[in-house]
């Protein structure tokens, strides 16, 4: 549809800027709102979400027949550790209220068919970004967790201290800090969170032109590079937990592949049915997609 069309105008009347200023303003304001009374609810039930975060590591100490045990190693901890959880808590709450205030900001300055092509994007990204979190919580921290627990050393299977005779087995037992436990978990979620963006970040840059899934099909050896860069970086040093990574990130970019590939096909489409694109020019484009695959 052309920009032309009545049907596809910008909504925009025409407001001068400081009208605009005066709405984000007020967007924000409800943003930080929402984002404030989320982090307050949140940080009533700080414990119980806190409890429920350690799972993971429970379950593996557990299996070891250890308590699980975490410990304050400052006084401020405590709180700081609420604040935390609150903070995480706080921001899932409010996100959708702080996307569609974002929503109700752009929607006017946009042609109907970019509303129609944006939405289904500001709707997949939360979920795929829920997606990933569950993935990392219920999948890469139990096996991190198992991991650096695996290094633990307990006496009556040890060895006596070197040069004190009579010396019991020495014991490297796990004492857990709350904060650095909350830390690290915080961050396998939202890295694996940022992760799963990716089929939702090349499809929209694809649908806007700014990549092609031949171009995406070409770079795959730069992209399986990066991908285990970004595995070595975000996982602790276990092979298998990297290499679940890696496999998931990079079946993530094989299916963006084909999300973009549908995508150019449609444009395609719309194109020729307008009378912008002939079959010269589409059998052009079908080769280069085919050079790249």
């Amino acid at each position: 549809m052309s920009r032309t069309d009545p049907q596809d105008e910008i909504d925009d009347k025409g407001a001068p800027l400081i009208e605009h200023l005066a709405e984000l303003r007020s967007r924000l304001i409800k943003s930080v709102l929402a984002f404030v009374i989320g982090m307050v609810l949140c940080f009533t039930v700080a414990t119980p979400i806190f409890n429920f975060l350690t799972a993971p590591l429970c379950a593996a100490l557990a299996d070891r027949g250890q308590d699980c045990d975490l410990i304050f190693i400052s006084p401020q901890e405590g709180f700081f550790v609420a604040i935390r959880v609150s903070l995480l808590g706080g921001f899932m709450l409010a996100f959708p209220v702080i996307a569609g205030q974002m929503w109700r900001f752009v929607a006017p300055g946009l042609y109907r068919s970019e509303k129609g092509a944006f939405l289904p994007f500001l709707i997949a990204s939360p979920f795929m970004f829920l997606l990933g979190a569950a993935f990392a919580f219920y999948v890469v921290t139990p096996l991190a967790y198992n991991f650096f627990l695996g290094f633990q050393q307990f006496g009556a299977g040890g060895e006596a201290v070197e040069g004190v005779p009579g010396a019991a087995p020495l014991s490297v037992v796990f004492q857990g800090s709350a904060q650095e436990y909350l830390n690290l978990t915080i961050k396998f979620i939202v890295a694996f969170g940022l992760c799963f963006q990716l089929p939702v970040l090349l499809t929209l840059m694809g649908k806007a032109g700014l990549v092609s899934a031949a171009g995406l099909r070409s770079g795959r050896k730069w992209a399986v590079v990066g991908i285990l860069t970004t595995a070595a970086l975000v996982t602790p040093p276990d092979v298998i937990t990297q290499i679940i990574l890696f496999a998931v990130v990079y079946g993530l970019y094989e299916v963006s592949i084909r999300l973009v590939a549908h995508v150019e096909r449609k444009r395609n489409e719309q194109l020729r049915r307008e009378g912008l694109l002939d079959d010269e020019d589409e059998d052009g484009l079908d080769n280069e997609f085919g050079k790249g695959r």
